[in-house]
């Protein structure tokens, strides 16, 4: 019965990020086509909304071509990859105290583990093209997504330190008395730019330098093979926003503790980040592929390192330092999960357990 239950939660949450990704593409051309002052797509359908549909069984339906000299198992495990596992961090997203499909208590290291490991598939569909540019493209991705994960992963300590907790539940709830986007507003504007470079999104797109390397990474791939690159990419866009979302802007919370139209007010949250992916790219060139490795680890980094920093002495010096043992302390706060409590009763224990953290908020804005 459980396990009919999960496969049916697993279900939807994969339909729903397919409907998302399909009708992204279309704001996203209709944004653009805002801008540069132009239509964008308004024939099939109305308004042009059918036009990612007609897109997908227009890919589906073209030959498969591959390579000469190819692994043809190889070839074909590198999107499959990809596609897998930028589906898979979607299961611990929580759009509601229960509404998630699994509430594990390290869920922010399980997305973070999903996205690392989604370089083996880039990796994986470089080498197997048996081309040069394919391959180029490749190590290009890898090597700026391995680049930015570090400040990525800076700047998410950094919300673990002020919140106790790895779970993205207690995170969104640690949020009730103010978004941590108020007074971490440097670190969340950089988290923004390193998720445009981790997701490969213009101007940081150096794996599908067109001038260069053609589409990089995935130039060899048509038909079914292309679409599953393009979903898992749109599908990490949208994933990197609910996690902006999550963190900085208070996830399903708008100014105080409430579930009511929590999915609502997530997905607001949710399509403004996303439309600041698609401004960002109609309105900025690229840069060069040397300019972005140094801009990461020569402003980037240190500015984390010197935010996390001066977190960890504020906390120290005003004495408040979440609960028990700091970030283990997921272990402890995912036991007010296990057992239902009404949404009064889950408010009192976070404030009792967070008082340290409410005397922070005074301290800073008040």
């Amino acid at each position: 019965m459980f396990t009919l239950l999960y496969f049916i939660k697993s279900l939807i949450i994969i339909v729903l990020v397919l409907l998302m990704v399909a009708f992204y593409t279309i704001l996203e051309r209709k944004i653009i086509a805002y801008m540069q002052r132009r239509r964008g797509p308004n024939i099939v359908g109305p308004f042009g909304l059918l036009q990612a549909i007609a897109d997908g069984l227009k890919l589906l339906v073209k030959k498969t071509i591959y390579p000469q000299n190819i692994n043809i198992l190889i070839f074909i495990t590198g999107p499959l990859i990809t596609f897998v596992l930028s589906y898979l961090g979607w299961s611990v997203i929580p759009v509601g105290t229960y509404s998630v499909v699994s509430n594990l208590p390290l869920s922010l290291l399980y997305v973070l583990m999903f996205s690392a490991l989604s370089l083996y598939g880039l990796v994986i569909a470089g080498w197997a093209s048996n081309s040069k540019y394919a391959f180029f493209g490749s190590i290009r991705a890898i090597a700026q997504m391995i680049s930015y994960e570090v400040s990525l992963g800076v700047i998410l300590l950094t919300v673990v330190l002020c919140s106790g907790s790895l779970n993205l539940n207690t995170i969104v709830i640690a949020q009730n008395f103010s978004w941590f986007f108020l007074f971490h507003w440097p670190i969340a504007i950089l988290f923004f730019i390193s998720g445009l470079a981790e997701t490969n999104r213009h101007p940081f797109d150096f794996a599908e330098a067109e001038s260069e390397l053609v589409s990089g990474y995935n130039t060899e791939y048509g038909s079914l093979f292309f679409t599953l690159f393009f979903l898992a990419e749109y599908a990490n866009m949208i994933l990197m926003s609910t996690l902006i979302s999550i963190l900085f802007l208070g996830g399903w919370l708008l100014f105080s503790y409430t579930e009511t139209f929590s999915f609502f007010i997530l997905g607001f949250k949710v399509l403004f980040v996303m439309n600041l992916f698609v401004i960002v790219r109609a309105s900025y060139p690229r840069m060069r592929y040397d300019q972005l490795m140094e801009f990461c680890w020569k402003f980037i980094l240190p500015i984390t390192l010197a935010w996390l920093i001066f977190i960890i002495v504020l906390l120290k010096i005003t004495n408040s330092c979440p609960p028990t043992s700091g970030p283990l302390s997921s272990f402890v706060v995912f036991s007010l999960y296990s057992k239902p409590l009404t949404s009064f009763n889950l408010i009192e224990n976070i404030y009792l357990n967070q008082t340290s953290f409410t005397n922070l908020s005074k301290i800073l804005f008040i």
